[in-house]
């Protein structure tokens, strides 16, 4: 049975994480993944998660549906399905420290890479390449924001095109993740409907409400807090994992 206490964290963090994503397209899910592994099993966190950001991000992608280049889009999906296929055959499920390191170590590996051996979405082959390296990232560390941010930081797009370019392609990458780790957690844990519900509801009124607030930050700002806000999260995650690893 659920306890009421667990329903009110679940609750608050959604909406709160929904919020901010769909201010910056990232974080987070950063965030949400960090306290649900926290609480529960990888893989049942994962199904939560994936339930959570697939509804959040696919309902921010249907705010700003007229902004999503869908050529883009077509072809990032092309990239996931590369990388569902290679994990479905590797049956790969990481465990919590594992899941926090990745996540700690991922907006730090993202800065020491050089830019511009990047290739952007709009370069040949790279919305393809994104797909596939955002996809993977879903199923080691359940998030792939700051990686995904890496393929559109030096394109020409706006903010509302980045947004919701990005919420389409994650929304699918979620569902990619939901439905791999459900299978993993068929013959065993579960995911609560009530649960699975809840999330659901407080991701639409997360996203919802961040709408409003996307419309008043400028590029500018948009780019400075969106690095501040994953450099801060990765580091919290990378000290927690590491302590896990330590304290084994």
């Amino acid at each position: 049975m659920l306890q009421a206490g667990f329903l009110v964290v679940t609750a608050i963090s959604v909406v709160a994480t929904s919020f901010i994503s769909g201010i910056f397209g990232m974080a987070g899910g950063m965030i949400l993944m960090g306290i649900l592994v926290a609480f529960m099993p990888v893989s049942a966190a994962m199904v939560l998660h994936g339930a959570a950001q697939l509804t959040a991000n696919g309902w921010r992608a249907l705010l700003w549906r007229r902004h999503v280049d869908v050529r883009i889009f077509g072809r990032f999906l092309v990239g996931l399905l590369l990388a569902g296929l290679m994990f479905a055959f590797i049956g790969f499920i990481p465990d919590r420290a594992l899941v926090l390191i990745t996540l700690g170590v991922l907006p730090f590996l993202i800065l020491i890479i050089p830019r511009r051996y990047v290739p952007q979405v709009t370069s040949p082959w790279g919305a393809e390449l994104c797909g596939f390296m955002n996809t993977a990232m879903q199923f080691i560390a359940g998030v792939s924001g700051p990686l995904l941010d890496v393929f559109y930081v030096r394109t020409d797009m706006d903010r509302r095109t980045v947004v919701a370019t990005k919420a389409a392609s994650q929304a699918c990458a979620h569902l990619a993740k939901l439905v791999y780790f459900g299978h993993a957690i068929s013959g065993g844990e579960s995911v609560p409907t009530l649960l699975l519900g809840l999330a659901v509801v407080m991701a639409i009124v997360g996203t919802s409400l961040s709408k409003f607030v996307l419309e008043r930050l400028n590029d500018k700002q948009f780019r400075r807090w969106t690095q501040v806000l994953v450099m801060v999260i990765g580091s919290v995650y990378l000290v927690q994992g590491v302590h896990l690893v330590l304290t084994r």
